[in-house]
């Protein structure tokens, strides 16, 4: 049985059987004016954070969300596009898909302003999306990418970056760990469905970002997700594991690299009104500018004695 078949199996028997410890995350819930969840979505919240930005959810926007659990995040996101299959839901597992509709029904009685048809719920597969070209403002997903080996998780990207349009959003959730995992964590196919073993580092979480043509690269939050211990898993060492959020957005790739924020922050407090870099970024005395880890290196090597860069904060 391949890892991807065992991946659906899992699955399948989360959508019968709701298992509120499947994933752990530590985001709190969003709460907004109106919108209720039923219990029923929070059980079958499978996933590691969030992918609910309200910055990302302006104008109506056209939605993609792929792996749709018990459909929360596609309630929340329908909160923002209140329009005819303004969402888009896609999943490989039917159960899930039949389960998901049905949750649909109890949202509709708790929220009134909740069409179900606001959602349109696809089966299709992650590594070939039953969605057009160029068509979504915002695609997101949460801990499922994490699942995929190397070349599937490529391939998952690929489409996702397909999908959207010009300046759209990727935004994800998924678990990382900066150590190693032995090969034996990594060949586990049930530990790779359960969002355990198929952890990568940061860096190579957002290498395969741009490898795709995503030009900037916002790191949102770092949490703590889950320990792997000698005692239950078969690893000799602690594995610290972290959940992040990130949004990718399909912007051209600039000439001299992504562009990837991690909550840098230029301060400029020198005796001038101002300072310009000359490379396009003009910092007004004493307020705070937000730049990308590439500026904020190249700002600290100008060795300026009135420039203060902030260390990386994420949340």
């Amino acid at each position: 049985m391949s890892y991807l078949q065992t991946t659906k199996n899992v699955y399948k028997e989360a959508a019968l059987r709701p298992d509120v410890g499947l994933c752990c995350t530590t985001t709190p819930v969003w709460q907004f004016p109106g919108l209720s969840i039923p219990k029923i979505m929070q059980e079958m919240n499978y996933g590691c954070g969030s992918t609910v930005h309200p910055r990302d959810l302006i104008n109506n926007p056209k939605i993609l969300y792929v792996g749709v659990g018990g459909g929360m995040e596609l309630l929340q996101f329908s909160y923002f596009s209140r329009q005819k299959e303004g969402v888009i839901g896609v999943d490989v597992v039917d159960e899930m898909l039949e389960a998901c509709q049905a949750n649909f029904e109890i949202a509709k009685k708790e929220n009134e302003w909740f069409k179900p048809d606001f959602v349109r719920l696809e089966k299709g597969d992650a590594l070939s999306l039953p969605v057009a070209t160029a068509s979504v403002d915002v695609a997101a997903q949460n801990c499922l990418f994490n699942i995929f080996k190397t070349d599937e998780l490529k391939q998952a990207l690929r489409e996702m970056y397909r999908v959207l349009k010009p300046h759209g959003r990727l935004v994800m959730s998924d678990p990382i760990c900066e150590q190693t995992m032995n090969e034996f964590l990594r060949a586990d196919d049930r530990l790779r469905a359960l969002c355990l073993s198929g952890a990568l580092s940061l860096k190579e979480y957002i290498d395969c970002l741009t490898e795709v043509g995503f030009g900037t690269i916002e790191i949102r939050a770092r949490r703590p997700y889950r320990i792997l211990d000698p005692a239950h898993y078969p690893t000799k060492e602690n594995l610290y594991i972290e959940s992040v959020e990130v949004c990718a957005i399909k912007d051209p790739m600039p000439s001299d690299g992504p562009c990837i924020f991690t909550g840098k922050s230029a301060i400029y407090y020198g005796t001038e009104d101002y300072f310009d870099d000359k490379k396009g970024h003009v910092l007004l005395k004493n307020q705070p500018l937000a730049v990308c880890d590439k500026t904020a290196s190249a700002l600290a090597n100008l060795n300026r004695k009135d420039l203060y860069i902030s260390p990386a904060t994420f949340h």
